[in-house]
């Protein structure tokens, strides 16, 4: 898996909209959301207007989880006629639409996107293993006996693995509420995860502990939450090269003169 997935992990795209909602009271349809698919929002958003001699829709980076948070508060020209998310709708999500009366609800996928790592061109291109990701980002980490596990000692990726570089794990992604950050300990932790087999085992046995294991990572400062705003997270590799980014695929590739992607598993 790659960087060209660059993970090329791949994201399903979801577009949620309230039927209910109305937008008499304004000119134009708001729409909120995911920070991934923002890129891709603005553009239909500026060829709608262009199309349709109508007022261009206002789109906001706001996350997938916060973007379902606000559209989820209630029906009204206060809030949002559609989100956007990187993800589908938890159910936790559609309980609290309900509750706030958002209750005709249509959940329909658009696309696919990719999930990167990236790093500077000014450093090498960095190839890893989800197991290497997972160990170097996990609050907890195998020890030493079989069932172990311990607080992450991990300071440098050479320590997980000889041939890495001898540098301090510093990762820079999106926070809890971003939908990119669900797919990453889904697709890259839990798969790292499920590379130690005593791990992979505890997904049968014991659901709730493997996923906590798997997707919670590290808070000692090597994993730095970096807000919603991607195209931050590309200023921040540029200005400390030795840094790897976690977005998605579309700003790599509107940044390729300053990022590259890394190689996940040799692909």
């Amino acid at each position: 898996m790659s960087i060209k997935k660059t993970f090329e992990v791949f994201l399903a795209i979801t577009l949620v909209l309230s039927l209910a909602a109305t937008t008499s009271a304004r000119e134009n349809i708001e729409v909120v959301g995911s920070s991934t698919v923002y890129p891709f929002s603005t553009v239909v958003a500026e060829r709608y207007g262009r199309s349709s001699g109508k007022a261009t829709p206002k789109i906001e980076s706001t996350g997938s989880g916060g973007g379902m948070k606000l559209f989820c508060s209630g029906i009204g020209t206060q809030f949002p006629d559609i989100t956007n998310s990187s993800r589908r709708m938890k159910k936790s999500e559609f309980n609290q639409c309900q509750k706030n009366g958002v209750s005709e609800i249509v959940e329909v996928q658009v696309g696919f996107d990719g999930l990167v790592m990236a790093n500077s061109v000014e450093s090498p291109v960095m190839k890893l293993s989800r197991k290497e990701i997972f160990l170097a980002l996990a609050a907890k980490v195998p020890g030493d006996k079989e069932g172990e596990l311990i607080d992450n000692p991990y300071m440098t990726w050479k320590q997980i693995n000889e041939s890495l570089p001898d540098d301090k794990i510093e990762v820079l992604g999106p926070p809890p509420t971003s939908g990119t950050r669900d797919a990453f300990v889904e697709l890259a932790m839990e798969g790292g995860c499920k590379a130690i087999p005593w791990l992979a085992a505890m997904e049968k046995t014991d659901k709730r502990a493997f996923k906590s294991i798997c997707h919670t990572i590290r808070e000692d400062g090597h994993f730095i939450e970096a807000g919603e705003n991607d195209n931050l997270i590309v200023q921040k590799l540029q200005a400390n090269p030795k840094a790897l980014g976690i977005f998605g695929f579309s700003f790599l590739d509107q940044n390729a003169d300053s990022v590259h992607g890394a190689f996940i598993e040799e692909v």
